[in-house]
């Protein structure tokens, strides 16, 4: 019963993306910037600079990640990180979306590093937890900034509205984990005997805490966030401008990418790898660009940055193949480590001998 479950979720996570790819290039089809793409002049090194910026990004939230893990005292190298780190992203484009490629991550990191696990797993939670919450930032400063809250579209106006009560909500939240964080386990014991939600938010809560005396490596990761969302903004307007140039509407501009492409990208908390990024993305295009045609134009620059992403993984895969085993281990192995994120013990804080650190960075597993 329970691989027919299996089996029933992943046709549906699988299912669902095909739908809705499907009914954006039928809606689009029609139009002649989507029928005419491949008669129109291209901009090839703007589109190679739009490749560029994404590699960027990618490789920015692995360093986040990175710095994330030396400040718990995991004794690895960037070159490691970089090579996990790609796998994960390689993953994150599978059925299963950003969860799978980030216990993807922990699992190869924390079997490496025997003593390691609860802190491998506490920092892809803080790890995804802070891009995301930086990511409502820089949308609700855009924002702003753009004067979106008052366009004279009303779903772009709500749209917005939702946007800046979600940055105030997660900065409360993040308040309220910052001080439970500090209550020795009490919270965390009963969350624990709570059901449905009550371990993940253990998890979570255990998680902060490891990081509630480490403010250098969260500002730290802040700051690369913060470079992360703009590379990945700048890469969306530049393929834009690299298929259209100057048949692009003037208000999809690239100060107003900084609001549609963070918004799109906000779907990422919804574990589908492909979809909804590209129906946001599309809606926006059409609301912000004023017409059905600026929809077309926006299934086709969501398409464009798919096809970037499947380069960017193809990274990954080389990845992949010269560390299949180590991958094939962690998704085979039968430790609970596999199944379910190991209990994050407070006593992980501690840090990492010097022994220990110096076996485990010198056993010549990084390239």
């Amino acid at each position: 019963m329970k691989i027919v479950k299996k089996l029933l979720l992943l046709l549906v996570k699988i299912g669902i993306p095909i739908a809705i790819i499907a009914y954006l290039v039928y809606k689009a089809k029609n139009e002649k910037e989507f029928s005419n793409l491949y008669d129109h002049p291209k901009n090839w090194p703007l589109l190679a600079a739009a490749c560029a910026c994404c590699g960027s990004a990618v490789l920015l939230t692995i360093v986040r990640w990175y710095y994330l893990l030396r400040a718990l005292d995991v004794p690895c190298r960037l070159r490691q990180v970089l090579r996990i780190g790609f796998m994960g992203y390689l993953f994150n484009l599978a059925p299963m979306g950003i969860v799978g490629g980030d216990v993807l991550k922990a699992v190869l990191l924390g079997q490496h590093y025997k003593g390691s696990q609860a802190k491998a797993f506490a920092s892809a939670i803080v790890d995804r937890l802070l891009g995301l919450y930086i990511l409502f930032v820089v949308v609700t400063v855009a924002i702003l900034a753009t004067g979106f809250l008052y366009f004279d579209h009303p779903q772009i106006r709500d749209i917005c509205r939702l946007a800046i009560a979600l940055t105030v909500v997660g900065t409360i939240g993040i308040a309220v984990l910052w001080v439970l964080a500090s209550a020795n386990g009490k919270i965390s014991g009963f969350l624990k005997k709570r059901p449905l939600l009550g371990e993940p938010l253990e998890h979570l809560l255990t998680a902060t805490a490891m990081y509630r005396h480490k403010p250098l490596a969260l500002t730290a990761g802040a700051i690369i966030s913060v470079g992360v969302h703009c590379l990945f903004t700048v890469g969306i307007f530049l393929i834009a401008a690299g298929l259209f140039g100057n048949m692009l509407p003037q208000t999809l501009s690239l100060k107003n990418h900084f609001v549609i492409a963070p918004l799109s990208a906000a779907t990422g908390v919804i574990p589908l790898s492909i979809g909804p990024f590209e129906m946001v993305l599309s809606y926006l295009y059409e609301w912000v660009g004023g017409s059905q045609n600026a929809l077309a134009q926006g299934v086709v620059v969501a398409l464009g940055y798919r096809i970037i992403t499947v380069l960017i993984a193809a990274v990954g895969l080389v990845y992949y193949f010269g560390g299949r085993r180590e991958v094939a281990a962690a998704m085979h192995v039968d430790t609970p480590t596999a199944k379910t994120p190991p209990k994050i013990s407070r006593t992980s804080r501690t840090p990492a001998s010097s022994s220990n650190r110096t076996s485990r960075a010198s056993d010549g597993w990084y390239r």
